[in-house]
């Protein structure tokens, strides 16, 4: 599971995955001082951590290197989500809470993931239950 990037690593990451190609400490640095004041000493060393923790991989060009993001910011996303509901006691809750916390955008875009996935959630095999028996069938004995 991905750590939570600092707030510098978000900022560069960003930038690293809006542009979604090879990009240098120099043109990181200068986008980045749109909004603040910042050394190149500083970002060349959050992107050196940055590859070193395995979030970009780098190429040597000239004298400089190029990054490129591993994986996309969704995957990142998914990842912290995953995280987060994995620790609950109460997973279930957890998912209600947090569809509770929603904007009405995000639950439309809900909505959309859930159709793309719907299909491949029907043709999984059935879940079984501690005790072996499918999830979806109650035990002879249940009375249902």
């Amino acid at each position: 599971m991905p750590r939570q990037l600092g707030e510098l690593e978000d900022a560069v990451m960003t930038r690293v995955w809006q542009w979604n190609r090879p990009v240098t400490v120099r043109e990181v640095l200068e986008d980045l001082q749109q909004e603040r004041s910042i050394a190149y000493t500083t970002v060349m060393t959050v992107m050196d951590n940055l590859h070193q923790k395995g979030w970009v991989r780098r190429e040597v060009d000239g004298r400089a290197y190029r990054y490129t993001a591993v994986s996309t910011r969704a995957a990142y996303s998914a990842a912290l989500m995953n995280e987060a509901w994995s620790r609950s006691d109460n997973p279930a809750a957890a998912l209600v809470a947090f569809f509770g916390m929603m904007s009405a955008e995000q639950r439309e875009a809900l909505r959309d993931a859930v159709r793309i996935v719907a299909p491949a959630l029907s043709e999984a095999p059935a879940a079984e239950s501690d005790d072996g028996s499918p999830a979806d069938e109650a035990p002879p004995d249940s009375g249902r």
